[in-house]
């Protein structure tokens, strides 16, 4: 498992759908000229070329192959990998199925090649035959499959979950849907340590629900034609690099304070001052030129002592927590963020009624804001268009029902956004930004270590920054949580996962935006 690299920031692209994938298959085969068992063959290779780098050439490898394409891929890297000299043993398990055309010309070409390392027509029974084995691969089925594997194929499955062997997956572990499970039984899919997706990361990838079966997913290139690519429009995107890079902004020599926005944070209460403090500085490590922090006077002291940069703006109502905007005129600021640390009591809410009835401007809201959203749901009307709202799967479900899994979590929020106008961030492990406009972009960054106290109220600073440095709210997004999470990948590479801390996140911010921008 040493040998396994993370290439999620080498490899981001569209993610399509099982069934745009099978079409970019078909449209690339006729628009090259040539036969299905020639792309086959491409992606076969593909599997090789990272395959020989992953397993050293005296272990002993076991390749399962089912009845359809996902089998054909399975016995062509099986034919390179005896070419190449591996110590390779392949059964074809084909459960009585017809083989599709491609998996039978390939099955013929190791027949006549390699027949001793070759059992064409397995049966679950010769699984138990089988000398213990260093590698595992599993080609039984990809995301051909759209209902939950049952019979001698589930006895397969529960066969390879119970071998010591490494476990790597073609294309998808077998019995796994390319995106909705919720009708499908965890017992009869794979539990792949490493999963080689070709060419395209596919959505179950990114969902948690699918945790157990993915312990690493990397992608292999099959090289589709790009005028199979420009025929297909996708609403689901991994963000790279490349993306954010296109969107940072440099800034002009001279430029002063008030060219990088006036910020407002309605944050904190008696017993939860640092969420104010951590949004409030990572706001303005963030770049943010000017930040007010209205807070309870309990706080004053605290929060002015840790965050000297910022301005004081007292509540002057109520000692121990927030409970009006007054002397606030929200249209002197750039951007506003409400939330962190807030509480949910009957003065914040008056307070996020008053300023979303007072104000038009986009709004980052957070922590208490939501949860006062989902108490009052009646507010959800008067958002303004283009606010983004930074729930965890928690905070959503309380926003908009209780969902079973990420998937319908997913399409929930989609459809959330679009009823709103608003920008919603799912976080997550690919925390994902969804737009109004129904299309959703996962983030590639970030590590467990930041599931801490913290590291939201981080993230809300970092967007009220950018919001009022006047990136759109769409850029906000994509930068902010792009930008959270890589400083959460720097800091780790000193800290543990266990022992980083929100703080940790602020502290690499500004090397974040450096590697963002290329510059280190």
């Amino acid at each position: 498992m040493d040998k396994y690299t993370d290439n999620r920031n080498k490899m981001a692209l569209n993610i399509y759908t099982t069934a745009q994938i099978r079409q970019l298959d078909a449209d690339t085969i006729q628009i090259e000229g040539i036969d299905s068992s020639e792309l086959m063959e491409r992606a076969a290779l593909g599997l090789f070329e990272r395959i020989k780098i992953l397993i050293a050439p005296n272990k002993s490898i076991l390749a399962l192959a089912g009845p359809g394409n996902n089998g054909g891929d399975a016995l062509a890297l099986s034919r390179l990998m005896l070419e190449a000299g591996f110590q390779l043993r392949c059964l074809l398990l084909s459960g009585n199925k017809t083989l599709s055309h491609d998996c039978a010309l390939n099955a013929k070409k190791l027949i006549e090649l390699f027949p001793s390392s070759f059992v064409f027509d397995a049966t679950p029974e010769d699984l138990i035959k089988e000398a213990p084995t260093d590698y595992l691969i599993d080609g039984l089925f990809g995301s051909g499959l759209n209902k939950a594997l049952e019979g001698d194929f589930a006895r397969i499955v529960h066969w390879l979950n119970k071998q010591k062997a490494l476990r790597i997956s073609i294309d998808l572990p077998s019995g796994l849907h390319g995106e909705d499970n919720r009708t499908n039984k965890p017992e009869n899919i794979v539990r792949a340590d490493l999963v080689l997706g070709i060419q395209f990361p596919r959505l179950a990838f990114l969902l948690p629900e699918n945790e157990d079966y993915i312990g690493q997913w990397e992608l292999t290139p099959l090289d589709f034609h790009p005028e199979a690519l420009a025929r297909q429009t996708t609403n689901y995107s991994l963000v790279e690099q490349n993306d954010i890079r296109a969107v940072l902004r440099n800034r002009k020599k001279f430029s002063h304070k008030g060219n990088y926005g006036h910020g407002l944070l309605i944050a904190g209460s008696a017993g939860m001052p640092g969420a104010a403090i951590l949004a409030g500085r990572a706001a303005l490590r963030a770049g943010l030129g000017l930040l007010s922090i209205r807070m309870p006077s309990a706080l004053s002291a605290c929060i002015q002592s840790a965050v000297p940069e910022a301005m004081s703006s007292i509540d002057p109502l109520s000692e121990n927590h927030i409970s009006s905007i007054e002397n606030l005129d929200p249209d002197r600021f750039s951007a506003i963020a409400i939330g962190p640390g807030l509480g949910t009591g009957q003065g914040q809410t008056r307070v996020m009624k008053a300023l979303l009835k007072e104000t038009k401007k986009p709004l980052v809201i957070d922590a208490d804001g939501l949860n006062i959203l989902a108490a009052e749901p009646s507010l959800l009307s008067l958002l303004p268009r283009g606010s983004i709202l930074t729930p965890h799967p928690g905070e959503f479900d309380r926003l908009a029902g209780a969902s079973d899994c990420g998937y319908e979590r997913l399409e929930k929020a989609s459809a959330f956004t679009q009823k709103h106008g608003v920008y919603l961030i799912l976080k997550g492990h690919y925390t994902c930004s969804i737009f109004p406009d129904g299309s959703r972009h996962f983030n590639n960054t970030g590590n467990s270590g930041m599931a801490t106290a913290g590291s939201g109220d981080v993230l809300c600073g970092i967007l009220l920054s950018l919001l009022a440095q006047a990136y759109s709210p769409a850029q906000c997004c994509l930068l902010g949580v792009y930008l959270h999470g890589l400083s959460g990948d720097l800091a780790l590479k000193e800290q543990s996962e266990e022992s980083l801390i929100a703080g940790d996140l602020i502290q690499y911010l500004g090397k974040a935006f450096k590697h963002s921008k290329g510059q280190i």
